[in-house]
């Protein structure tokens, strides 16, 4: 789990791009999270996600609100380590995870970052395109890498 949790850090770093009231395209931070979560059972997965998730605070804290933290960091995070659920379909337990991921991004954006919405635009379109904007092409990538470890065998889930 720690390892999983400081390999994730440490690509957290590597940014492609990044947004500027917080998130980021990395290179495949989600990668080792969602491995632990396919490699292990829920209570493993689950917890390492949420560890993951407050190292990611701790490291570049943005808070604003108690329920945002709660929402943007654990929550945001932890929701990773629900591809522990379908591991015999990695690519959809890895795709929910991330969903559910921005759904917590998402309600943070619109209930606490709205209020940056461009003038004219819904601070509910506005926090689902911020949110996607990142969220959609680190999916990508981290699809891209599990059906390598998939084909490797690396995940014995897939076996």
């Amino acid at each position: 789990m720690a390892i999983a949790i400081a390999l994730s850090t440490v690509l957290s770093f590597i940014k492609v791009f990044q947004m500027p009231q917080g998130g980021s395209i990395t290179a495949g931070s989600m990668i080792p999270i969602i491995y632990l979560a396919l490699r292990n059972r829920p209570k493993v997965a689950l917890t390492g996600a949420i560890l993951y998730g407050i190292v990611q605070f701790m490291v570049e804290p943005f808070f604003v609100h108690p329920a945002q933290f709660l929402l943007d960091y654990p929550l945001a995070f932890g929701a990773l380590g629900i591809a522990t659920f379908l591991k015999r379909y990695p690519f959809v337990g890895a795709s929910i995870g991330v969903a559910l991921r921005f759904l917590c991004h998402f309600l943070s954006g619109f209930i606490f970052f709205g209020m940056y919405a461009p003038e004219g635009i819904s601070p509910l379109y506005y926090s689902a395109i911020y949110n996607g904007s990142y969220l959609l092409p680190e999916l990508i990538v981290t699809a891209i890498f599990i059906y390598i470890l998939s084909k490797k065998k690396l995940i014995d889930a897939f076996k």
